[in-house]
């Protein structure tokens, strides 16, 4: 009876030094990655999707759930969503966690809702962000982004613009503009999700989570 004892001491503690390393479980981050995959999927299913050819040769993309676009005389919008670049190898970065906000003036009233994705030529724009502010329009101009599910669809374009972007509402492509709206690394969600060492530039640069979350996102994304 004592060797048992003796036995399961080192098991228990074992068990402890595990679980007191473990990555905290963050409800939120693991949401908004959820959330994000949501959006893909839907993209994917309607009739006018993002063409795959853009998905192929650009570098980089933000996926926002649920934007808030309001006004009353003037607008303005605000979302959380996630961001993610072409690696050297071809796999997608890890989720980096951002916030969009912006304002407009002009005759507009009430409360929209809607999905919106970013497409960027260059995975550097995103990299940029990390120090500050990215402002979309004053930096780079994002133009409205083709659509097909073909890659001739996308032709006429000749896919030149440093970001298109993407919105839907209600199961439809909904035309906003998102130019002087300003993009930035939401640091705490990082934080609370990956841990207060990670910067977003090791996360750009990383596609080490192996969570169910972030599988299905890049899974969603391949799929495009």
């Amino acid at each position: 009876m004592k060797t048992l004892k003796f036995l399961s001491f080192p098991l228990l503690l074992s068990a402890f030094f595990i679980l007191a390393s473990a990555k905290p479980v963050d409800d939120k981050g693991t949401a908004k990655i959820n959330d994000a995959t949501k959006v893909l999927k839907e993209f994917s299913k309607m009739k006018e999707s993002i063409p795959h050819q853009l998905i192929e040769e650009y570098e980089g993309i933000v996926i926002i759930p649920k934007l808030i676009n309001a006004g009353f005389g003037i607008g303005g919008k605000r979302g959380q969503g996630v961001a993610m670049v072409k690696l050297e190898n071809g796999q997608w970065s890890d989720p980096v966690f951002i916030t969009l906000t912006g304002g407009s003036i002009g005759f507009q009233i009430g409360v929209q809702s809607v999905d919106m994705v970013l497409v960027f030529r260059n995975k550097g724009v995103l990299a940029k962000v990390e120090n500050g502010d990215f402002t979309i329009g004053g930096d780079v101009s994002a133009a409205a982004g083709p659509v097909g599910r073909s890659s001739t669809a996308s032709t006429d374009y000749k896919l030149q613009a440093e970001v298109y972007s993407y919105s839907r509402s209600k199961g439809l492509f909904a035309g906003i503009s998102i130019n002087g709206s300003n993009l930035a690394i939401n640091k705490s969600a990082n934080a609370s999700y990956y841990g207060d060492s990670s910067a977003s530039a090791d996360l750009f640069a990383r596609s080490t989570d192996k969570s169910e979350a972030v599988t299905a996102l890049k899974a969603a994304l391949k799929a495009l």
